[in-house]
């Protein structure tokens, strides 16, 4: 039996965003500042912005004499902090499903960019990581966006994931009729953990789908977890938790108690035959 915990990247097993330990500053500019023209951009021209971080990035690294080669951000992604707990949550995670009975499974559905989460040291967690990413040229240059995921085509990963499905391409496969009980990750057996208003239709799809969905927020900002609170009263996500993933951790307890249910369930259903 699979279950499936699927995490958006930004916020939610990192402080921030990851362009802020190392891009932006190699660039020569303030996060306010490079954000700022992000949004300034997408607003102006009506475009999506995570296309127009993207663009910005390219356009700025050209600019400031910064590698736009995949290993260079890769490298990037190795500065990047992450959140109390994270580097050791996945095997301890994984050897508390394989004692309940069940294959505990991770994957990043993130706006963030793929080549710098492959230079986390978690990156050898994920089974895949569907995130943004750019399109390289024959020399390793990256020139142009290639995938760029945002708030609402975030969802479609979902059903990916629930399908067995790993290729961004493939468009044809996951619009393909698959009965809930014969898929590969049934969205009762889905955790979605995420941080913020980008993640809500996740949190709401896999909560309404009898999953569960986690809102996170960074231990320091108490402020920040108390206006989460109002998405568990509007039945929009089933738990909200600091982002701390140490042993013991509110975390830790509510991951593995669905953990717990999910083996239970599974025990009642095979009775029921």
């Amino acid at each position: 039996m699979v279950l499936a915990l699927i995490y958006d990247f930004d916020g939610t097993l990192s402080p921030g965003n990851m362009q802020e330990y190392d891009f932006i500053p190699a660039i020569g500019k303030g996060n306010r500042e490079f954000w700022d023209n992000c949004n300034r951009m997408a607003e102006e021209n009506d475009a999506d912005p995570i296309l127009t971080y993207m663009n910005e990035m390219i356009r700025q690294a050209t600019v400031s004499g910064v590698s736009l080669r995949r290993d260079a951000f890769a490298e990037s992604g190795r500065k990047v902090k992450l959140y109390e707990g994270v580097e050791s949550w996945f095997a301890r995670i994984n050897r508390y499903g394989q004692s309940k009975g069940i294959q505990v499974v991770h994957y990043i559905n993130s706006s963030g960019l793929k080549e710098m989460i492959e230079g986390t040291p978690i990156a050898r967690y994920f089974r895949q990581i569907f995130a943004s990413t750019f399109l390289y040229s024959v020399d390793g240059v990256a020139y142009w966006p290639g995938v760029a995921v945002n708030y609402t085509n975030k969802t479609q990963f979902i059903f990916k994931i629930s399908k067995g499905i790993d290729s961004v391409y493939d468009s044809k496969a996951v619009n393909r009729f698959v009965p809930e009980q014969t898929r590969p990750v049934p969205f009762t057996h889905m955790i979605y953990i995420g941080d913020g208003t980008t993640d809500i239709p996740c949190m709401r799809l896999v909560k309404e789908k009898q999953g569960h969905s986690i809102a996170v927020y960074n231990p320091a900002d108490k402020e920040v977890g108390h206006s989460l609170r109002q998405l568990v009263e509007e039945h929009r996500v089933n738990f909200v938790a600091p982002a701390d993933y140490s042993p013991g951790s509110r975390m830790d307890e509510v991951v593995k108690a669905i953990i717990d249910k999910v083996a239970a369930d599974d025990r009642l259903k095979k009775l029921e035959l």
